[in-house]
This record gives C-alpha cells, sequence and structure tokens, in this order.
C-alpha cells in the first residue's frame, strides 16, 4: 500500500522527548484506522474537519478547543508532532480530537461517503528542488481525492509560504467543484512553519475554498 504513492514527505523519527515518548504509548487510545470509524465517530458531532499534516498541533489544538462541537481529525506522519499532540489532549483533556498516523493519502484511498465539513492543509512540504516538485503533496491527483470526500459546501483551506508551490496550488484549484472564497494573499500567520517564513523573508499564501454542485447546462 505505502508504494502506491510517490513520498511526499521525508520519514525520519527525530529526537523524540521522553515526554512525547510517554505519550505514544497511549496512541492506540486516540487513533482512527478507516474512514469507517470516523464516519461513525462523526454521528455524535455537528462537523467533521480533516487537518493533514498537523506538525507540533498548535493549530489543531486550538480549533478543537473552540469548536467542541466539531470532530477533528488531524493526520501526520512524524512521532514527535503526535507525541505532543496526545500530550496535548490528555492536558486540555480535548475528547474532539482522532490521529491518524501515517500518510492521509492512505485514509482517503478507501470507499466512502463525503464525511468532511472541512480539510486543511497548512505549509506541506514545498520539495523547493526542480527535480523534487513531483513529490509535492497537492497535485491534481490529490485534490481529486479530496473533493471525494469533502462535502457540499464544505471548505478546502490551504496555506504555504513558497510562493512557486503557490502558483503551482492555484493551477491545480482551478477545479469545476471548487469556488474561491478568498483571492490569493498573503495572510496572517497561526502556526509556527508560517512564522517561520515570513521570518525568513517569504511571504505566507492562503488558498480558501469551497466545493459546490456542478450548474447543469
Amino acid at each position: 500500500m505505502r508504494l502506491k504513492f510517490l513520498p511526499s514527505f521525508v520519514k525520519r523519527r527525530g529526537r523524540i522527548t521522553k515526554k512525547q515518548e510517554h505519550s505514544l504509548r497511549k496512541l492506540d487510545n486516540y487513533s482512527i484506522k478507516n474512514l469507517s470509524e470516523i464516519i461513525s465517530l462523526s454521528r455524535a458531532y455537528e462537523c467533521c474537519t480533516l487537518e493533514i499534516g498537523f506538525g507540533d498541533s498548535e493549530y489543531l489544538q486550538r480549533q478543537a478547543m473552540e469548536n467542541p462541537s466539531t470532530l477533528f481529525i488531524g493526520s501526520e506522519v512524524y512521532l514527535s508532532g503526535i507525541g505532543t499532540l496526545i500530550g496535548a489532549i490528555e492536558e486540555k483533556k480535548l475528547s474532539n480530537i482522532r490521529i491518524f498516523p501515517d500518510d492521509a493519502r492512505i485514509l482517503l484511498d478507501q470507499a466512502g461517503e463525503s464525511i468532511f465539513d472541512e480539510v486543511v492543509i497548512l505549509c506541506p512540504d514545498p520539495w523547493p528542488k526542480d527535480r523534487h516538485h513531483k513529490r509535492r503533496l497537492l497535485q491534481p491527483e490529490f485534490i481529486e481525492m479530496l473533493l471525494k470526500f469533502l462535502k457540499w459546501n464544505g471548505r478546502l483551506y490551504i496555506s504555504t509560504d513558497w510562493q512557486h508551490y503557490a502558483d503551482e496550488i492555484k493551477a491545480n484549484l482551478n477545479h469545476p467543484s471548487l469556488k474561491k472564497r478568498n483571492s490569493l494573499n498573503e495572510s496572517r500567520a497561526s502556526t509556527k512553519f508560517e512564522n517561520r517564513g515570513i521570518k525568513e523573508g517569504r511571504k505566507v499564501y492562503m488558498f480558501d475554498y469551497i466545493k459546490t454542485k456542478l450548474e447543469s447546462n
């Protein structure tokens, strides 16, 4: 299964703190394995949001605290970020977060229904070298995969701090089922990666779209 997709990330263990390692032992308590589990869990909530690549989870934690009636699914491959999120879930008593600890494409490469009211992807790996552009996550095929599981009028929110990637994302979001809510603009940074991009002299570009039904002729 994992060989089906060209990796859009470099899988490495990285530095794991003792606190994160302790939290990771409890991953089974907070993880989900497939879309069927999400569908079942979401029945107890008004909305369901998927964040792909939540990093150190600061945005995901904040959204979960501010929106207790929404179920948040966070997908991440890095153990340090997963451990940080589990620690925050327990410390802040966040009952509306579940984790998919792997490539989100494995989760979305399944049969299922439109389940997500919102999909969020903040500063995915830009793979800046020309020869690596094919590894970028936000390819047309992946957009199609997302749209299968995004509800009508569901929101797709993406940010990047690399202009070349922003241009590519804008082109790939030129889809008949997507309607732009806001124009491509510099946004206020809300995550560590967005802030780092600004400190390094880059703008943060945001894309805010909704999924609309195709108009019949």
